[in-house]
């Protein structure tokens, strides 16, 4: 069978056969490496789309090897995704002069006091295992101008900001052959970040997984490829096949931007639990929460929301509030409360029924779209 061709704009920008890119997902908790390891940007961009690895999730110098063994393993073209916040909010003076390592107990010391409570009462009535995670102070997320430094030297050839806007950053990019990607979920931010000049926006709807916005993805599309013109947009949330990934194409996007569906693949770096978490869903099994990070955050569904919607306390800026989640989603694991655990995943986990290999997921994604595109949608509508 001759294999099937479907190009846009954007394969022409990147260098790829299908507009398809991996997103760059990050890890659940802190001690993970993260959700969209090498092995995974490698299967996507030899399969023909791009892979982005999940740079969140590394020290500084780790983010460096992992680029580095990308290189050594493929020619491909491929991607690094970092968060950029805003304000790092870190509570009791953890900074660039401390230590490099430092004891999640003791970190905790630092959280405000009903914080603290709530978690020992939380470990109490569980009956929890205590489980002591050495927090590196030298990550990604906590180093974020470094870690583009890394990106730069590197000449990675997508960087992909998860969180943040990444214009300060794109005359540098530019200098050395790099592009930039932003993402987005509303259509004023779409255009705040076209005007900061990056090369490529992802507009992600409500129905993703990890951090997401308020807008669902049908609406959001048209009003942020409108707002960022002529920035070309990427589609996600919510597309996990080839009739989402049609959907996409017809409404005006460049390509597709796909997390849940890589993350439940034989090279996403997704804990086994989570996993058979996303395979074991129905439409309505996640759920959008501040519990994990401090921001809106999506997730397969589990008794910490429960948890947490009963506790009363404010979620802490991020990435403070990753502390708590990562104390205790540590001794869930221990203790094996798998009902406790759930990872980043979108409502499109209800479509996933099978762990496949990262390359059968794209090959099948563009079958069905390209036999959508080419049969089946002009056999369903007559036009004159």
């Amino acid at each position: 069978m001759a294999k099937k061709v479907l190009r846009t704009k954007l394969c022409d920008m990147l260098g790829i056969e299908y507009p398809i890119i991996c997103a760059g997902m990050g890890p659940t908790l802190i001690g993970e490496t993260t959700g969209a390891p090498v092995e995974l940007v490698m299967a996507v961009s030899e399969a023909g789309g791009m892979g982005v690895l999940g740079g969140s999730g590394y020290t500084v110098e780790g983010l460096r090897e992992a680029i580095q063994e990308i290189k050594a393993k493929t020619d491909k073209p491929y991607g690094v995704d970092l968060l950029l916040p805003q304000k790092l909010d870190l509570s009791g003076g953890f900074g660039q002069k401390g230590p490099k390592e430092v004891p999640l107990s003791a970190m905790l010391k630092s959280l405000p006091k009903p914080h603290q409570e709530w978690v020992k009462k939380v470990k109490d009535e569980l009956q929890l295992p205590d489980v002591e995670i050495m927090v590196k102070m030298n990550r990604t997320t906590l180093r974020p101008q470094e870690a583009i430094q890394v990106c730069i030297e590197e000449r990675v050839p997508l960087f992909c900001a998860g969180l943040g806007n990444p214009g300060f950053m794109v005359a540098e990019a530019h200098a050395v052959g790099m592009k930039v990607l932003g993402i987005t979920g509303n259509a004023k931010n779409a255009r705040r970040m076209a005007q900061s000049g990056i090369d490529l926006l992802v507009a992600q709807g409500h129905e993703a997984g990890g951090h997401t916005g308020r807008i669902g993805t049908m609406a959001l599309l048209p009003q942020a490829i409108d707002a960022a013109y002529p920035v070309p947009v990427l589609a996600a949330g919510g597309i996990g096949d080839g009739r989402g990934m049609a959907a996409a194409l017809a409404m005006g996007c460049v390509g597709v931007w796909i997390g849940t569906r890589f993350l439940a693949t034989n090279e996403g770096g997704a804990l086994p639990v989570n996993k058979k978490h996303i395979i074991d869903s129905t439409d309505e099994d996640t759920r959008v929460s501040k519990a994990y990070t401090g921001k809106t955050l999506r997730a397969s569904y589990n008794k910490f929301h429960d948890l947490w919607d009963g506790s009363g306390l404010e979620p802490l800026p991020f990435p403070t509030q990753v502390l708590i989640s990562s104390a205790l989603l540590a001794s869930f694991i221990e203790g094996k409360k798998d009902d406790y655990v759930g990872g980043l995943a979108g409502q499109v986990s209800g479509l996933i029924k099978e762990i496949k290999p990262a390359r059968q997921v794209l090959e099948e994604m563009v079958e069905e779209t390209v036999d959508i595109l080419t049969r089946r949608l002009p056999e369903n509508v007559v036009t004159k």
